[in-house]
């Protein structure tokens, strides 16, 4: 019986520029990520879809400048963590934000909450 003979071809190993940039740079990689994405203080302001504005107008629901400061606190939380649907659940108000696109798509008051079923979200914060 002959033995098999089995050549062994050496593959260097890859290497991904974009890490070896973040490397040679001294930078932390999430932040070179992240600047690279350009979600670092040039991201967009958080805007309503038109059905969110309706529902936010027939609802009698208001927004003050400290309730936006803590929803977008909240779509900064889910970035970083890979969101891209969440709901946001705060001050008895639930919100369903796109977090990709940075738009609030709905709102329900807690009136009206009851029986509602949120469907292609993949996160929920409490705020």
């Amino acid at each position: 019986m002959n033995p098999i003979r089995v050549s062994q071809t050496y593959f260097p190993p890859r290497t991904n520029p974009t890490a070896q940039t973040a490397r040679a740079s001294g930078i932390p990689f999430q932040q070179y990520l992240t600047e690279s994405l350009g979600t670092t203080s040039k991201a967009q302001p958080l805007s309503f879809s038109q059905h969110a504005a309706n529902r936010l107008k027939e609802r009698g629901i208001t927004l003050d400048a400290a309730q936006m400061d803590r929803l977008e606190s909240a779509v900064k939380k889910a970035a970083t963590k890979g969101a891209r649907e969440s709901l946001i659940l705060m001050d008895n108000v639930a919100y369903v934000v796109s977090i990709v696109n940075r738009k609030i798509i709905t709102a329900v008051d807690d009136g009206s909450m009851k029986d509602n079923v949120f469907t292609n979200i993949d996160s929920a914060i409490f705020v």
